[in-house]
């Protein structure tokens, strides 16, 4: 593989990964001759796994081979349209909530496959545990049988319900109830967890555990359902706006290059059976204010922030947590803590759409 540098990407994710390959110590060659499976490799936190290893093939000629699972094959070739004449990067389409049959050798294996958007939990729960539970069971024998030297399960913030502490640890969990819909999401996500607890006790496969937090950036779907997607694709479009609660909720945001290299450090240099929180504490804002924030960044549109009820017939299912922000003591042991503010965080998210 050539040293340089795929022209092909935005200015905005180049500068990104050059971020996070050369500001954080993280031991990149521990990947040099891998093989790396990626499931849900076209979604918005695993395609950014990806472009780390095309990244680091190009500029440290590390030589990783990458296979990226997807459901959609035709999803993968307009995420990774850049790319698609590489030799480094295959695409096997599978459902993981099914058997996945592959006589490669497999070295590490990141399990990003799921259906992340409240939009989702409401029209399909079953689809939304299901890769979260029988996925995660399939991916864990797999690593057993291949003896992957790392398993990286992303899980999430929701599982801690309504949290007991705020910044909240790995140990704080709160009240989930599991009689409600929109708990598919949390409570399937525990049970993967446990899962690669499990797997890791019984049968020694190095599984390890992020959780994150509020993540925005380049990539992400502005069609999404999340509020903060709302904002950036107002922004885009030059539209004012739109608040469809009181806006007096706090999150906490982590850009998604800072968080990317939380991934990377947690894989590489995390415990096994062990928790991460991966998100930025200095990032918390209500979603009033970050509505301002977003629209304040559109410099040619003097745009506005609206309030408008949320109608009765959209899918999204609201949260019932009031504030979130991590602890993330953890993860800075391990040598990681995120860089970027806010404003800059935003201000590249909302270029990375433009061209």
């Amino acid at each position: 593989m050539s040293n340089i540098v795929n022209t092909g990407r935005h200015p905005v994710v180049t500068a990104d990964l050059e971020l996070l390959t050369s500001h954080y110590v993280i031991p990149w060659d521990e990947l040099s001759g891998k093989t790396v499976m990626v499931t849900g490799a076209a979604g918005f936190l695993a395609a950014y796994m990806i472009e780390t290893m095309l990244f680091l093939n190009e500029t440290k000629k590390l030589n990783i081979t990458v296979l990226a699972v997807v459901r959609n094959r035709e999803k993968f070739s307009e995420r990774f349209s850049i790319h698609l004449s590489r030799t480094d990067l295959l695409c096997i389409e599978q459902d993981i909530c099914f058997p996945i049959s592959e006589s490669r050798p497999i070295d590490f294996i990141i399990h990003a496959a799921s259906q992340a958007s409240p939009k989702f939990y409401a029209i399909d729960p079953v689809g939304t545990l299901s890769a979260n539970t029988m996925g995660t069971a399939h991916l864990l024998e797999l690593a057993r049988n291949k003896k992957t030297k790392g398993f990286l399960y992303f899980s999430s913030a929701e599982v801690y319900g309504e949290a007991t502490h705020i910044p909240t640890s790995e140990t704080d969990y709160g009240y989930i109830n599991p009689l409600e819909v929109r708990s598919c999401y949390a409570e399937s996500k525990r049970m993967g967890e446990n899962m690669c607890v499990s797997w890791s006790h019984q049968f020694e496969v190095p599984a390890k555990i992020v959780r994150p937090f509020h993540t925005y950036g380049p990539g992400m779907r502005l069609d999404d359902g999340r509020v903060y997607a709302d904002f950036v694709n107002d922004a885009v479009k030059g539209r004012d706006i739109v608040l469809k609660s009181d806006g007096l909720a706090e999150r906490s945001f982590c850009y998604l290059a800072d968080a990317t290299a939380g991934f990377w450090m947690v894989l590489l240099c995390g415990e096994s059976s062990q928790a991460y929180n991966i998100g930025n504490p200095e990032g918390k804002i209500s979603i009033r204010d970050l509505a301002g924030l977003v629209a304040g960044l559109v410099r040619d549109e003097a745009l506005t922030v609206k309030h408008e009820q949320r109608q009765a017939s959209e899918s999204y299912q609201p949260s019932n947590i009031s504030i979130t922000c991590p602890d993330i003591s953890l993860a800075k042991n391990l040598g990681w803590k995120p860089v970027t503010s806010l404003k800059h965080g935003f201000r590249n998210t909302i270029r990375s759409y433009q061209l």
